[in-house]
């Protein structure tokens, strides 16, 4: 027998010593823990998303926020989703003192070039804030510019509820009252924000 086995020729022979690889194998070996290699980079590139020149703004912008204490921001999708975030603002004076107005950011992709879209999610009564939560501020419209930033439109949403503007409303009804009767304001922003009844709109309590 071990004649015979020593006549077959090298490609056919059985008895390679223990640990050693044959030629063909060791190739067909390290094919295969290349496309594993392949597989993992490429799967591990998948996952890693590439941040757009919105979210690094963005990024930027978060981590410079100075806010006041009566605003709070949050992340409700998670800290992955940077391009859309909430803002909550209680006024501690003016004629909003006490109440508590959150506000939805949806930030582009292009951002700085395109200004966030900013939404009130508390229907409130307010001349610059109509009741479907679209918000009257310049610098979300034609005032914006790429130098400004999310700390900027903060700001801004806090000066509505320091200052209301009756000049550029949105919801005319407050406008007018604003404008012509300040007193009857106050009290028409209180029992909307107590959870009233105000010109045939009933406000959910929001202080």
């Amino acid at each position: 027998a071990r004649a015979a086995a020593a006549a077959l020729p090298p490609h056919a022979r059985t008895d390679a010593p223990a640990g050693r690889v044959r030629p063909a194998a060791a190739m067909i070996k390290l094919f295969s823990v290349k496309e594993k290699q392949k597989k993992e980079a490429a799967a591990a590139k998948e996952g890693v998303k590439k941040q757009s020149a919105g979210e690094l703004r963005v990024q930027k912008d978060i981590g410079e926020l100075n806010l006041a204490s009566t605003t709070s921001i949050a992340f409700p999708k998670g800290p992955d989703h940077l391009l859309d975030f909430e803002v909550t603002i209680k006024p501690n004076e003016g004629y909003y003192r006490g109440g508590t107005f959150l506000f939805s950011f949806s930030v582009a992709p292009t951002y700085p070039h395109e200004a966030p879209k900013v939404k009130c999610l508390t229907q409130c009564y307010h001349p610059n804030i109509d009741l479907e939560g679209n918000v009257c501020l310049n610098i979300l419209r034609e005032d914006w510019k790429p130098v400004l930033s999310i700390n900027t439109l903060i700001y801004g949403l806090q000066h509505l509820f320091i200052d209301p503007n009756h000049e550029d409303p949105l919801n005319q009804d407050a406008a007018k009252v604003l404008r012509e009767d300040p007193r009857q304001f106050a009290s028409n922003v209180r029992r909307a924000m107590q959870g009233g009844y105000v010109g045939g709109t009933h406000f959910a309590r929001h202080m």
